[in-house]
């Protein structure tokens, strides 16, 4: 059975803080709010769009209106692929992975309409055999049952399986699944969210590296 690498989104594969923010301004503009900048943003993203939105408003001292996600949704939705980019060294990186028997699949606490059209609008989507959206099941990361749901989809076993990931989630979710895990520290998560996982890496090339480490071909 092939390996499979289970891929974190945001902060991992792409940088997408660009596109969240814009349309997170643009809905605090529409209420009057004062907008915020990049790395605020990134401190806030991981949880969903739920989670998003409800720190947003939080940290500007109001509860979100009835139509404030649904407004963002929508707008993020539309915009999802302006400023993404992916994060240096991805697309060659899962190239060579995938001609050393990886398969790959995404799971993300973004939702997955939205993960389907970035991922396509970035040529990543043919390389991967799933994506298991914030919405795709009942339950989300940092539940192991999100990553075991999107490891059935791929097909893949959970004991030739590694989680890529630069959040608390995706430690805890990986943990609980039985799943070893690599901290991507290039990614938005604080250092010590990577606590508890196997290995941390600076990189793609570097996670690459520890991944075929942790699980080597012939296992």
């Amino acid at each position: 059975m092939a390996r499979t690498l289970l891929l974190d989104l945001d902060g991992t594969l792409v940088d997408t803080v660009p596109d969240i923010a814009a349309a997170l301004n643009r809905l605090m503009a529409a209420r009057s709010l004062a907008s915020f900048a990049p790395p605020e943003v990134a401190s806030m993203v991981g949880d969903g769009v739920a989670v998003l939105i409800s720190r947003a408003f939080a940290a500007r001292g109001v509860a979100p209106d009835d139509a404030a996600l649904k407004a963002f949704a929508a707008d993020y939705e539309e915009n999802v692929a302006v400023e993404s980019r992916l994060f240096p060294h991805v697309r060659p990186v899962l190239e060579g992975l995938a001609r050393d028997g990886w398969q790959f699949a995404v799971c993300t606490n973004k939702p997955e309409r939205a993960s389907r059209t970035l991922l396509a609008a970035l040529g990543i989507l043919p390389l991967l055999r799933a994506v298991g959206g914030g919405d795709s099941f009942p339950v989300r990361k940092p539940d192991p049952a999100h990553l075991l749901a999107t490891l059935e989809q791929a097909a893949g076993d959970a004991g030739q399986a590694l989680m890529l990931g630069d959040h608390r989630n995706d430690v805890l979710a990986s943990g609980g699944a039985g799943i070893s895990c690599i901290y991507a520290a290039w990614g938005y998560g604080a250092p010590g969210m990577g606590e508890g996982s196997a290995a941390v890496a600076r990189d793609m090339i570097e996670a690459a590296d520890l991944a075929n480490q942790l699980l080597p071909r012939f296992a």
